[in-house]
């Protein structure tokens, strides 16, 4: 059984034949404010939609942050944090994610 966790405020899309890792996590907001004195006011919370695109690869615990769009066929490794747009058809990760190699 795989578990993943999806919180959307805005806007997620997921495209077609995505395959998720255990312990994903997709989200298009901060949560919550950052300054402490600011925690209990929703409309400062950071806010943009996320694109993930047809035939993508999430691995196990990676993370999709706010405003990121996925490119078609992309495959993201484990564990990663993706705060920045992937391009189409490359593998990326790491904390933050960076592309290490193209598929094409």
């Amino acid at each position: 059984m795989t578990t993943v966790s999806i919180n959307c405020s805005t806007s997620i899309s997921i495209g077609n034949d995505v395959l998720f890792g255990s312990g994903a996590l997709i989200t298009d907001s901060d949560s919550h404010p950052l300054h402490m004195d600011n925690r209990h006011d929703n409309s400062l919370i950071g806010r943009a939609r996320v694109v993930i695109e047809d035939g993508i690869f999430i691995g196990a615990r990676a993370i999709v942050s706010k405003g990121v769009r996925i490119g078609r066929g992309a495959v993201l490794g484990d564990g990663s944090v993706v705060t920045k747009d992937v391009p189409a058809t490359s593998i990326v990760g790491g904390n933050p994610a960076k592309v290490i190699r193209s598929l094409e």
